[in-house]
């Protein structure tokens, strides 16, 4: 699927269920893709509780790019991605996530588009060895929706404090790219798929 955006087109791959109870629309950080493992856990584990999926590959990825460029557009381009997916999947209650930059973005967006909860994989708190720079104004940003953030123990982005979030699960020795732990991933993720839908 193909959503056009003032950024460009987006590309969409759809796990579509056949009554679905909820929507998870899922990207990825800001030079990967949507084949990611943690990412494909956590729609696996969405399909499992009887929701669709969406993973949207952002409209920069499609143009070639590894870099996000203008949050404020990137945002722009999201809340356009999930209102049309709206149009296509009715009042289905929205769940959104991501990984990285991805999870960046979900946080960012989660009040604008209304969504119910927010899964943040290695959620960037800070730039490498930069603790000064914190983004967790940005983890803050959905207020009251619940965000599950899932980090590795090793990640030099650093791992937010678990007051920040409705739980941070920190899975040892992972670095930012999960290597392992994915079953903990899944396990993490499926009670708040059935809250959540």
């Amino acid at each position: 699927m193909r959503i056009e955006t003032s950024a460009g087109p987006a590309e969409i791959e759809l796990d579509e269920a056949a009554d679905p109870a909820f929507l998870l629309v899922i990207t990825h950080g800001a030079g990967g893709g949507v084949e990611a493992k943690d990412i494909l856990v956590v729609r696996d584990s969405a399909v499992e509780a009887g929701g669709s999926v969406a993973r949207v590959v952002q409209p920069y990825r499609v143009a070639g790019r590894r870099a996000p460029g203008s949050a404020d557009k990137q945002d722009e381009a999201w809340i356009e991605i999930v209102a049309a997916l709206r149009e296509r999947f009715g009042d289905l209650p929205i769940v959104q996530g991501g990984r990285s930059n991805g999870a960046r973005v979900a946080c960012r967006t989660a009040v604008a588009v209304g969504a119910r909860g927010v899964i943040a994989l290695s959620f960037p708190l800070h730039p490498p060895g930069k603790p000064e720079k914190s983004r967790r104004d940005e983890l803050l940003a959905p207020g009251d929706i619940e965000v599950v953030v899932i980090n590795g123990g090793s990640d030099p982005f650093g791992v937010p404090d678990a007051a920040d979030a409705a739980e941070v699960k920190v899975i040892p020795k992972q670095a930012h790219s999960f290597r392992t732990g994915f079953d903990v991933i899944a396990a993490t993720v499926a009670p708040w798929f059935t809250r959540w839908r």
